[in-house]
């Protein structure tokens, strides 16, 4: 089933233009949405919320219009934008027992056990929460109410490498029973290689790539040569960097053909989002 459909999703400002954004994801997988910083990607997830208001596009939830059903399907859907910044003097467990008012399914005994897993403090004021520990607190927000989508901007981002590692894992379990899904976007692209299913890959404002995590990385090669074999293959290259000894580039595997003297490895996520920043700018 699909969870989320985003289709032609469109959102301008004066210096930078979401483009026909599309791309779903069915129930039971986790997305790792990846871009450059500015490329687009928290743009993108506060239009599907109606955060910010789209100017054309369509997003449906579990098979329903969002834009007509959004107070009912938000009770579907755990979101987390950043950690948390607001109301910084006031206890964590006050905040709780505002936010628990807008959800029918909101669950005390679940939000107690991320509180639990987390070592979380209720009693502490949010000013007094490391940058890691206000990122575990709006997850334990997103997910105590039993949601069956989670959106989640930079969900790792200010956590050490053990906490990332066990969050990826609470990740996983999420989604075991084949309900749930997660979107969510990141720069650490290692943890993707963990943990996603697949990657939708947005830079400059349009999707480059939407599909399997494998299949993605299937479908490029990151090759290696002399210069004489730069400026043959240059044409088929996505970019390339030039370098003492010859250069390195990213090529799509249907562009190696006749060139398989070349050095050729499957790229990391990283990679591929590196060359196609490139994309454009020379060698």
């Amino acid at each position: 089933m699909t969870l989320l459909n985003v289709e032609k999703l469109n959102k301008s400002y004066p210096s930078f233009h979401l483009k026909d954004v599309s791309f779903s994801l069915d129930t039971g997988y986790i997305m790792g949405f990846i871009g450059s910083n500015g490329a687009g990607k928290t743009t993108t997830l506060k239009s599907i919320m109606n955060l910010v208001p789209k100017d054309s596009g369509n997003i449906t939830v579990l098979g329903k219009d969002f834009t007509q059903n959004e107070i009912a399907l938000k009770q579907e859907i755990g979101i987390m934008f950043g950690g948390v910044d607001y109301y910084t003097k006031t206890k964590i467990k006050k905040i709780t027992e505002v936010v628990r008012r807008f959800y029918c399914n909101w669950d005390d005994a679940l939000y107690h056990s991320y509180i639990k897993r987390f070592s979380l403090d209720e009693s502490k004021k949010v000013e007094e929460l490391s940058s890691g520990m206000r990122v575990k607190y709006s997850l334990t927000l997103a997910l105590s109410h039993h949601a069956r989508l989670l959106i989640l901007d930079e969900p790792t981002s200010g956590l050490d490498p053990v906490a990332r590692d066990n969050l990826l894992e609470l990740f996983q379990e999420i989604i075991e029973d084949g309900e749930h899904s997660i979107l969510f976007s990141t720069h650490i692209t290692s943890d993707l290689e963990k943990c996603a299913d697949y990657i939708t890959y947005i830079e400059n404002g349009h999707i480059v790539e939407s599909r399997e995590k494998d299949d993605l990385i299937d479908a490029y090669r990151v090759v290696k040569g002399t210069r004489d074999q730069l400026s043959m293959l240059a044409p088929n290259l996505i970019a390339s960097k030039v370098h003492a000894f010859g250069f390195t580039g990213l090529i799509k595997v249907e562009d190696l053909a006749g060139n398989e003297n070349l050095v050729a490895e499957p790229p990391s996520l990283e990679e591929i989002m590196i060359y196609y920043a490139k994309k454009g700018g020379g060698t």
